[in-house]
């Protein structure tokens, strides 16, 4: 039996009407500025007070998306909690979200990749009277119309713990980041315009810590998407910048309000596959002696604690406290005893080497823990990957013509089914046909699995093992 989140604000912050409510939000949008883009948005910024107040300045950044009708097939929703405590990301269980417009499907497999990442937890109670993001709705109803949705609550986290969801689902050309979002709140009129100037400077630059707590309700969701513009290389164009004072209200409290909207540049590799593979070698050639030992580390310090070792990011080099993916793999006697690790960057790296490599050695449901007895037998490696990115094809053939053998890393999804190969897994399956295979093998698809729902990603990697060091037996201090 479906679920639905029923609409909590209607009649409220905008017309409960159908026909009253479509006729504002299209006058709104013929009211808003023209277009005149050379490249079409993927990801906005929009403000989610009542019609009355932010209905105008929403509509700057939907007129912009309404030429992408047909296209966007995907929402990925982010905005803030007003009434629910979130510890990171809340999730819904819902199947869809309603508003007087109609229902919108919730798009459950995109939901689920989500849930994978530990910052994600399924709370519908912060999604039951959220208004943030349900406000946004009928304005993506009436530019878009039909599409599937992907909504988070945001609570308290980091830009990066925020930026890894939204690199996850940032797909392609089908799918739309919108961040929901109002600036300050209750200033006088023109306290209020500077206040709000410093955030729009702040957005521009893609300073992801510069927003503070009373500069925008939205600035965690705000943080995470200028955490990935910045990286992925994205243009932000301010589109206005206004406040209650200047829509429908008096101008002695005022409420400010902004719209942004975000472009990749045409023809840009993702990932940037040369850039990545040479500031990542040159990473593990300074520190990956350092990563190999803190691998080591951890799985000793799991040996007698249970827990993985706690990383002090205060000590360790600026490199090792960017956000980073890795995954660390043990082998005995070259066969693998272990291999566990992270598909995205959502936290600092040598936290995420330290929490891998003991989940490798005690959480692999393959293998049994590591015990001290294996330690003089047992290698290690760190391989970091770079972002994914999503391929598109035709068919099975067209996917296996595209990939490249010992270069490709490649992830697969299907039915709710999903996989991982590091490009190291070339070295045993050189031919395409059969890394396919035993990836969905993998996934728990059968080998011979295909369906118009079949999606890859692909993505590169650096490896340093402990065979590349001086003494490789030195990292483990329990082996004489």
């Amino acid at each position: 039996m479906s679920s639905v989140r029923r609409a909590a604000v209607a009649g409220a912050f905008y017309p409960e009407n159908p026909a009253a409510l479509e006729a504002a939000v299209r006058l709104y949008l013929a009211e808003s500025a023209a277009i005149d883009d050379a490249s079409p948005p993927k990801a906005v910024i929009a403000p989610h007070a009542g019609y009355i107040y932010s209905g105008p300045v929403a509509a700057s950044a939907y007129a912009h998306i309404a030429p992408l009708r047909g296209k966007i097939r995907r929402v990925v929703l982010l905005g803030p909690c007003h009434r629910v405590a979130v510890r990171g990301l809340a999730a819904t269980a819902a199947d869809f979200f309603e508003t007087p417009l109609g229902r919108i499907p919730i798009d459950r497999e995109a939901v689920n990749r989500a849930l994978e990442l530990p910052q994600v937890h399924r709370l519908d109670q912060a999604h039951l009277q959220e208004h943030s993001l349900e406000v946004q709705l009928p304005f993506l109803q009436i530019v878009l119309g039909d599409f599937e949705l992907v909504p988070f609550a945001v609570g308290d986290a980091s830009p990066m713990e925020v930026g890894a969801v939204i690199d996850l689902l940032w797909g392609g050309p089908e799918t739309l980041i919108v961040v929901s979002s109002d600036l300050s709140h209750y200033l006088g009129y023109d306290t209020c315009k500077k206040v709000d100037a410093g955030t729009a400077a702040a957005i521009e630059r893609m300073d992801d810590t510069g927003l503070e707590r009373d500069q925008a309700c939205g600035r965690i969701p705000i943080a995470g998407l200028l955490h990935v513009a910045k990286h992925r290389g994205l243009a932000v164009r301010t589109l206005d910048v206004r406040n209650s004072g200047d829509t429908a209200g008096p101008r002695d409290r005022v409420v400010g309000y902004g719209s942004w909207m975000f472009s990749e540049p045409e023809n840009r590799q993702v990932p940037e596959e040369d850039d990545f593979g040479a500031r990542t070698r040159l990473l593990l050639e300074r520190h990956g002696p350092t990563l190999l030992h803190m691998a080591a580390a951890s799985i000793e310090h799991g040996m007698t604690t249970g827990t993985p070792m706690k990383v002090i990011l205060a000590e360790q080099p600026a490199d090792l406290r960017e956000p980073g993916a890795a995954f660390v793999t043990l082998k005995i006697d070259r066969k693998l005893r272990g291999c566990i690790g992270s598909s995205s960057a959502y936290r600092p790296l040598a936290t995420d080497v330290a929490d891998n490599a003991f989940a490798a050695a005690f959480r692999d449901p393959r293998f049994k823990p590591v015990t001290k007895d294996d330690l003089p037998d047992l290698s290690l490696s760190i391989s970091v990957l770079s972002p994914h990115a999503e391929m598109t094809f035709r068919d099975q053939a067209d996917l296996l013509r595209q990939l490249r053998p010992r270069h490709d890393g490649l992830i697969i999804e299907d039915h709710g089914r999903r996989a991982l190969f590091l490009p190291v897994v070339w070295e045993q399956l050189r031919d395409p046909r059969l890394f396919l295979e035993h990836l969905k093998t993998k996934s728990g698809l059968d080998k011979n699995h295909w369906s118009p729902t079949f999606k890859a990603w692909r993505f590169v990697a650096e490896e340093i093992s402990d065979s590349e060091l001086p003494f490789p037996r030195t990292i483990w201090s329990n082996v004489g």
